[in-house]
């Protein structure tokens, strides 16, 4: 039996304790920003100008980005406004899970206290026949991958 990768496709976005009115508000067409940097320091070598040494630091992760369709009445869009634009910021952990085909989850990603700081809209254009995606960007501490 082969082992076939996972299709990037098949995944499910949940915010903690926004439960929303409906499904819709968690249906997230794209999921950016799930990567980890380890940060580092160079040193000049003492009395030897061929080396340097790299010391490591912390780990360096980049702002989530969550592409979709822009939906109306949305508790996420509703968290959102009031991080940025009340500043009432509530930080909530985010969930990525990639699903099986059983729509099971087969990893998850914990984002650790998010928060938005960017909200966007794509360009209307009334020359084209395009859906309006809104672009939401959260700054995180750290994530952790679950195996499920």
């Amino acid at each position: 039996m082969s082992y076939y990768p996972p299709p990037g496709f098949h995944f499910k976005v949940e915010v903690q304790d926004l439960l929303p009115a409906h499904e819709d508000d968690v249906r997230f067409t794209e999921v950016g920003g799930l990567s980890v940097e380890l940060g580092t320091e160079d040193i000049a070598e003492g009395g030897e100008n061929r080396f340097t040494q790299k010391f490591p630091l912390r780990a360096k992760y980049p702002e989530l980005v969550l592409k979709r369709g822009v939906l109306v009445n949305s508790a996420v869009t509703e968290w959102i406004r009031q991080c940025i634009e009340d500043l009432t910021i509530t930080p909530k952990d985010i969930f990525v899970k990639l699903l099986n085909e059983e729509h099971q989850p087969l990893l998850t990603w914990q984002i650790v206290k998010a928060y938005p700081t960017k909200w966007a809209v794509s360009d209307l254009n009334s020359t084209s026949n395009t859906v309006v995606i809104e672009s939401l960007q959260l700054f995180y501490q750290y994530f952790s991958l679950k195996k499920t």
